[in-house]
């Protein structure tokens, strides 16, 4: 059996009826990253992190194998290291909410998810840039929420590093209430204007565009810390994870549930999806030799030197990636946020300490010690085991799907749409067709939460 699009066919009578008879199935999102050092960017395979056609193959892509949202993961600021700009990844791309605008024109039924961050955007623009991207693409935006309040990434704007991290969430829930209320403030016959406030900002506005099919867009939410969970509980439709694990994203699935039942809602009213990379092939044993050429194709000599700079605060290219540690003490008591939340707050000292002793132990050099720490968590197997492995995932019901880290741009889900999505669809646990025309439908959503009634 092969995968569906939008426009064909439904799956056969006999997929049909397993698939009716499933618990729970497996969706997966197509995660374009920002700044990122997993995915290959030297590659002769690697296409461009900036031009119009990566996005539109791989939006394409997704949706030919049914993938319920193409995420795109957007900075503020461009990264840097060692006080300069950090040109080992992307460096630079339009806009988001531009970019899924144009998008929407080449596809026609995944979910497009903007990350809009609710410290340096207004209630007002937010509210509109998004309502006006969910009402033309036909009820398919979502709102990646993000709180970001740091002064590094405040310099770009007026107001610079404003909001004291405290109070970071309380702010965002001001933020997440206001767009709603502004969604809500267009009428047909009639407006009525949102006139609110909190310590940060003040609203008197009305939405200048009509709701969509889906009437709001969907959100989406990844703080992982005991704040971030407890304010997805309260206000998101969709929680991303990095528990991806097994073990893990049961564990996580569990906390989650509770927290959104303590929340008042039902507890599989939030969508759980763990962020996770696939590397597949035919045979268990031909992956696990491509696991190894992605690896060493993420993780080369200079992204070595850079990711254990960062930690140590000092210029180390004078050091051979293929050789030990450098035996001297770190520049910084701890690492900062200039490349991105994954570097942000190790303490330096103990963090080299754990490095030295896990490099002897292991006899790894530089290269080698990195592609340890950045090894373990992804899918790595033939369609058939993998799809095993998904099949747990689904009959416990742990996660509601996965968000997929292409480690090539844009080929690096094609793999998952040839191959694994035909298996996955044979075993009843992973849709034939989409379930209707907005995202909200597609996700298996209940109304937005301030849509309710009772």
């Amino acid at each position: 059996m092969s995968v569906t699009s939008a426009s064909s066919v439904p799956a056969s009578p006999v997929s049909a009826s397993r698939q009716k008879n499933r618990r729970h199935q497996i969706q997966l999102g197509a995660f374009f990253q920002g700044v990122n050092f997993s995915t290959i960017w030297n590659s002769p395979e690697s296409g461009s992190q900036t031009d119009f056609e990566s996005f539109r193959r791989i939006a394409q892509t997704a949706e030919r194998g049914l993938f319920a949202a193409f995420f795109l993961g957007e900075g503020l600021r461009l990264r840097e290291h060692l006080g300069h700009l950090h040109e080992l990844d992307v460096a630079g791309r339009p806009d988001a909410a531009i970019q899924l605008a144009a998008l929407a024109a080449v596809t026609e039924r995944i979910g497009l998810v903007a990350t809009q961050n609710t410290t340096y955007h207004e209630p007002t623009a937010i509210a509109h840039r998004l309502g006006s991207l969910d009402f033309l693409s036909g009820g398919r935006a979502a709102w990646n929420i993000v709180t970001t309040d740091n002064a590094w990434t405040g310099e770009n704007f007026r107001r610079g590093g404003y909001l004291d991290h405290a109070d970071r969430y309380t702010h965002a829930e001001f933020v997440v209430n206001t767009v709603r209320a502004l969604w809500d403030s267009y009428e047909r016959d009639g407006a009525a204007a949102v006139s609110t406030s909190d310590a940060y900002s003040r609203v008197d506005a009305v939405s200048r565009v009509p709701r969509s099919p889906q009437q709001h867009p969907v959100l989406f939410q990844a703080g992982d810390s005991a704040e971030g969970r407890d304010f997805a509980a309260r206000n998101a439709d969709v929680i991303f994870s990095a528990h991806s694990l097994f073990e893990r994203a049961s564990e996580f699935s569990a906390d989650i549930r509770r927290r959104t039942l303590k929340a008042g809602r039902p507890a599989d009213d939030l969508k759980i999806f763990p962020a996770q990379e696939f590397i597949l092939a035919d045979t268990d044993a031909e992956a696990q030799d491509k696991a190894r050429w992605v690896r060493e194709s993420q993780i080369t000599p200079q992204t070595a030197i850079a990711f254990v700079e960062q930690t140590w605060g000092r210029d180390l290219s004078e050091y051979d990636p293929d050789g030990p540690l450098p035996d001297i003490p770190t520049a910084q008591e701890q690492s900062n946020e200039t490349r991105g939340t994954g570097f942000h707050g190790h303490r330096a000292a103990e963090t080299v300490a754990g490095w030295r002793a896990l490099s002897e132990e292991k006899n790894l050099s530089i290269r080698e010690l990195v592609i340890h720490l950045n090894s373990g968590t992804g899918f790595v197997g033939s369609y058939s085991s993998v799809a095993n492995q998904l099949e747990r995932f689904s009959d416990a019901g742990v996660v509601d799907g996965f968000n997929v880290t292409p480690y090539l741009i844009p080929a690096g889900i094609d793999d998952i749409v040839n191959g694994l999505v035909p298996e996955l669809q044979e075993r009843g646990i992973y849709p034939a067709e989409y379930a209707g025309e907005t995202l909200r439908e597609n996700l298996g959503l209940r109304p937005p939460l301030n849509r309710r009634e009772g």
